[in-house]
């Protein structure tokens, strides 16, 4: 008997090379790999909402697995916590129905952006989970830039072109730039079905030089028009990105305890 769960996990991204398991390099899959391999007795699987970069972090990606019947979703949660270093951190689990996969059957998903505008944003303690820009930001632009991305769209000028994607349109549910409640700086938060590779990265980098006034705010529309007379700007670093949820249909987890 198995049992298929959702995890949803939080971690520092500073010192892995991002997700994805890999030849070089420790990884988050790895770790999770690893811990669920030792208390299940044998090799499991862990599948990610999404595949995040070195230095990307996490406040509540959701990972899935199929372990044995015996783990209850609470006391797995507590396994994993007692098991898993410190830069990670469970903080829950449920059941799912079985076929569930975290990517796969994801509707939408959700990330942060956050950038520090003062002088104290290059501290040792801000500088690996903002942007330590240090300089002041033009909101009233950022906003207006954010207020053109809701819609569907094709991000093939703001995302790195890869061979094995299918196309290029997502759909953005919500754009929106605000001041963070520390007054320290500024936060990017942004929600679609689906995201392309560096997409945010690029999205935030762009908009922060129209901040700067070192490009036009025209130029978003362009870069969504294929342009082929404009390019993003380069990525924001990815200090300052966060994987913040995934959404899926409920049928998933409707009465799930009950399954067999």
């Amino acid at each position: 008997m198995e049992l298929t769960v959702l995890a949803r996990l939080h971690f520092d991204g500073a010192g892995f090379a991002g997700w994805q398991r890999q030849s070089s390099g420790r990884t988050v899959q790895g770790e999770v790999e690893a811990v669920l391999a030792r208390l299940c007795g044998r090799p499991i699987r862990a599948h990610a909402a999404g595949r995040t970069d070195a230095g990307v972090h996490a406040l509540g990606m959701a990972v899935s697995a199929v372990v044995p019947a015996r783990w209850t979703p609470a006391a797995l949660a507590k396994a994993l916590n007692a098991l898993l270093p410190p830069d990670c951190w469970v903080e829950e689990v449920v059941a799912a129905r079985p076929g569930f996969h975290a990517r796969k059957c994801a509707s939408g998903r959700a990330y942060e952006y956050r950038i520090g505008t003062d002088p104290a944003s290059r501290s040792p303690f801000r500088r690996p989970f903002e942007w330590a820009l240090a300089r002041e930001l033009d909101l009233d632009r950022l906003v207006r830039a954010a207020a053109r991305l809701p819609g569907r769209h094709r991000f093939d000028r703001l995302a790195v072109q890869t061979a094995r994607r299918a196309h290029a349109r997502c759909e953005i549910r919500l754009a929106r730039w605000t001041q963070r409640s520390d007054r320290r700086g500024v936060r990017f938060e942004v929600a679609a079905d689906r995201f392309l590779h560096h997409m945010v990265r690029m999205l935030v980098g762009t908009m922060v030089d129209i901040a700067l006034h070192r490009r036009p705010e025209e130029d978003l529309d362009r870069l969504l028009g294929l342009d082929d007379g404009v390019r993003a700007s380069p990525p924001a670093p990815p200090e300052g990105l966060y994987f913040v949820r995934a959404e899926y249909p409920a049928h998933w987890f409707d009465a799930a305890d009950d399954c067999p």
